[in-house]
């Protein structure tokens, strides 16, 4: 009975102890690691002494590491400010009775997520080719003179570039989750306000936006995240560097030269955590805009 009533007792802690060794092996330790590892100066990993916060103190006056901030908080605006309405607009226009064949248009928009950013990355070198890519040669023929835009030697198009190559691949996927919101909006409201005589614009605004309001925080959060972290899209479409005159650094690329170029994993891990503190404090401001624009709706 003893060994019965121990086991019932244990069982719980039996299932979760696989989760809970996965989650202190290879995330709760690395963490811990990478903090303690940022207050020291490295030359390698067998080479380090202790500086404190020397590491996160350099980086506050380093005007390298503010471009790659500036790099990519500029880029993470500019991307929500396209990505959430041309997503929104698509998912009204697939989801309008209207359109013919409409599984074939959501499968080719949603497409382009589902080939991976180092497709993509590839994809686009060829695409903006000064003198042989795609973009150019349509402009070339849309304004009827040859255009040869260098994309990617350009210091002032470089984030431009990656900013085409991003949408390209995540506009179709936040696309469906604006499907699925809008498939959740009653389609008597709709009726109604055709009934009371408002019209496409006001039903859009009274009626569209505050049935998808939560799947837009959620994008917005999401894509937020997402974009702070970028790395491989810049690194791909820039041959492994940060761009012309480091127009395309970004933070997470400024994290991978110090830690795997210059070889200071300290000052990588501080980085890391600085990245850690700017994501928790824009998901925060987020998070508490939103409860706000939720509660006077």
């Amino acid at each position: 009975m003893r060994f019965w009533r121990l086991q019932h007792r244990l069982a719980p802690y039996l299932f979760i102890s696989p989760f809970i060794i996965l989650f202190c092996a290879f995330l709760l330790w690395p963490l811990a690691r990478s903090l303690v590892l940022s207050c020291y100066k490295s030359a390698g990993p067998h080479r380090k002494y202790f500086v404190g916060l020397e590491n996160y103190a350099f980086l506050l006056q380093d005007r390298f590491f503010w471009l790659a901030v500036g790099n990519t908080v500029g880029y993470a605006l500019v991307f929500l400010a396209i990505q959430i309405p041309a997503a929104l607009l698509l998912a009204v226009l697939l989801n309008s009775r209207r359109i013919v064949l409409r599984p074939i248009w959501r499968l080719a928009f949603f497409s382009t997520h589902l080939v991976g950013g180092a497709f993509v990355g590839i994809l686009f070198i060829q695409i903006l080719n000064p003198r042989y890519g795609l973009l150019n040669q349509s402009l070339s023929l849309l304004l009827r003179r040859p255009v040869e835009i260098q994309w990617l030697q350009e210091p002032k198009l470089a984030m431009v570039s990656v900013l085409l190559a991003g949408l390209w691949l995540y506009v179709g996927h936040a696309m469906v989750y604006y499907l699925a919101a809008l498939q959740a909006v009653d389609r008597d409201l709709y009726e109604a306000a055709a009934v009371d005589g408002a019209g496409r614009v006001a039903r859009f605004w009274h009626i569209t936006l505050p049935g998808v309001r939560h799947v837009t925080a959620f994008l917005t959060l999401f894509g937020l995240i997402g974009t702070l972290q970028m790395f491989e899209l810049p690194y791909l479409l820039h041959g492994q560097s940060a761009g012309p005159a480091n127009s395309a650094m970004t933070i997470v690329t400024f994290l991978y030269i110090a830690g795997f170029q210059a070889g200071d994993l300290g000052l990588a891990s501080a980085v890391g955590w600085i990245l850690v503190l700017l994501t928790a404090g824009l998901a925060l401001l987020h998070l508490r805009t939103a409860q706000m624009l939720g509660r006077r709706g």
